[in-house]
């Protein structure tokens, strides 16, 4: 049993592991607040380390003014701190010295977790010669290596801090601007080579040694498009923006069978998933890369490109609350709002018929669907995948919302579409795995709702897929979910008829 709050901890030793540069040191952390958030101390936790043959007093190591997060150790003279605090989104970088008990930890960084303009990335570590990773330390300096997302794209980097005085150097950043490039290890820090991916949006993913030192690339593998159907189709970032001025996004694609002169309207599908921020600068920054491969998973929408409809994947849904107020006091007009935006913005570009537009979403996109199809009339038909939807029955919290059913009453039952099953009047397409065991979207949910929409006589269908859980995974039922999915959207968005308003 737990305090309240995403930032509660157990009392005692927790997170206990060995120190990955020693042979036989355990560490663990320990609460000074008694686990409670909402006790006001000067230091959260405090690290201990005990060394074998473990006949000595643990000792101190460090105190954490935030929640402790993790550690990579490095040497006795250097180790990497990361503490957080989630009502703030702030995360704190330190930097201690193992040994040297008496000597204050540097603080490193600062920042918002959510900012990702600003991310300076992750520390570069090698393996040890206990075969653990360890941070690497070359000639008193150490390594990050970032995605490098801004604006105008994402251009992964490779930054240096020498030890003394912690002045960044940056040694290398990705220029192209038609590619996408993920850095995924430093194979040889001292040669200068990294293990690199390449793509872009008609390119399939390759490997690459990169030598930052001198500027050479050497292709590892020649992996072919295996989707070559797709591999013309149009796909470009688009950025728009919400009553409220909010700058989102999303990625489109056009159909394969579009063409700009003739042009024409089409159907659309909007796939999103909601995301809850503190701050709206951070909520505003785009993320999507329109020279990320092109390629569909099995729950997918992009697979319809080949069907006729026009698909707005991974829409910025972001939901702000900034200062005292949560993000979830307004997570419905801000949904709504979000969606009207983006189906405003494709629209006024020519692609598509808005009154065909469908939404979709897997878990809390699923919530999210039932909830635009029952507060807003912007959509023709809504798909639905392993959703909850009923909140009274996830009582202790969800996704981001920390404060309990008892403590925001309201808010729980607003956000529950299962509460307001009698204004549902959009055709809504329900497919939950039989076996799903995820704690916050038991099958139970989709069962429940499901009976409420048709026993209020709403359109609906309900499709259980045998042994799946929250994910699907057997070919079976994969193929059979889009076949439910492409007869839904066929019947109630492309051939929709307009007898009565959605």
């Amino acid at each position: 049993e737990l305090p309240k709050g995403f930032m509660a901890v157990r009392q005692g030793r927790r997170n206990i592991g060995w120190r990955s540069d020693k042979e036989a040191s355990l560490y663990w952390v320990e609460a000074l607040d008694k686990g409670d958030p909402n006790i006001q101390v000067p230091d959260r936790d405090e690290v201990f380390e005990w060394a074998a043959p473990f006949t000595d007093t643990p000792i101190s190591l460090v105190k954490t003014k935030d929640r402790f997060q993790g550690i990579i150790w490095g040497n006795d003279d250097i180790a990497i701190l990361t503490e957080n605090w989630w009502d703030t989104r702030t995360g704190r970088t330190l930097i201690f010295s193992p040994s040297d008990h008496d000597k204050k930890p540097t603080l490193f960084n600062e920042r918002n977790t959510q900012d990702k303009y600003n991310d300076p990335g992750n520390f570069i570590t090698e393996e040890s010669p206990l075969g653990t990773n360890i941070l690497a330390v070359k000639e008193g300096s150490i390594f990050m290596m970032g995605e490098g997302y801004q604006k105008n794209g994402k251009f992964p980097f490779i930054d240096k801090y020498g030890l003394q005085t912690l002045t960044k150097e940056r040694i290398y950043q990705a220029k192209d601007s038609d590619k996408l490039e993920e850095l995924l290890s430093a194979i040889d820090l001292e040669q200068g080579t990294f293990l690199s991916r390449l793509e872009s949006k008609n390119e399939f993913p390759n490997y690459y040694i990169r030598n930052i030192r001198h500027n050479t690339l050497e292709k590892i593998t020649r992996f072919e498009n295996p989707y070559k159907l797709m591999e013309k189709v149009h796909k470009e970032v688009i950025t728009y923006k919400r009553d409220d001025g909010l700058e989102l996004s999303g990625t489109l694609y056009l159909p394969t069978d579009y063409n700009p002169e003739k042009k024409g309207t089409y159907p659309m599908i909007l796939w999103a998933y909601p995301t809850e921020y503190k701050d709206k600068s951070s909520a505003g920054q785009v993320t999507a890369n329109s020279n990320e491969f092109t390629a569909p998973y099995y729950g997918s929408p992009l697979y319809w490109v080949n069907r006729g409809y026009v698909v707005l994947d991974d829409a910025a849904f972001p939901i702000v609350g900034e200062g005292d107020a949560e993000p979830n006091d307004t997570f419905i007009p801000q949904l709504v709002s979000n969606a009207k935006a983006a189906i405003d913005a494709v629209d006024n570009l020519g692609y598509i018929d808005r009154k065909k537009v469908a939404v979709g979403g897997h878990s809390y996109g699923a919530f999210m669907t039932a909830n635009l199809l029952t507060h807003s009339t912007l959509f023709a038909a809504g798909i639905a995948r392993s959703g909850a939807y009923n909140r009274s029955l996830t009582p202790f919290g969800f996704q981001s919302e920390q404060r309990n059913f008892w403590e925001a009453q309201d808010v729980y039952q607003t956000m529950s579409p299962f509460n307001f099953a009698d204004k549902m009047k959009t055709p809504l397409l329900l497919i939950h795995g039989e076996a799903d065991n995820n704690a916050g979207t038991h099958t139970l949910q989709s069962e429940r709702y499901f009976h409420a929409l048709k026993g209020l006589g709403a359109t609906a269908r309900l499709v259980l897929l045998p042994k799946e859980s929250h994910g699907y995974a057997a070919r079976e039922s994969i193929m059979h979910m889009l076949w439910e999915q492409d007869q839904w959207l066929e019947k109630y968005v492309k051939n929709r008829q307009f007898d009565e308003k959605p």
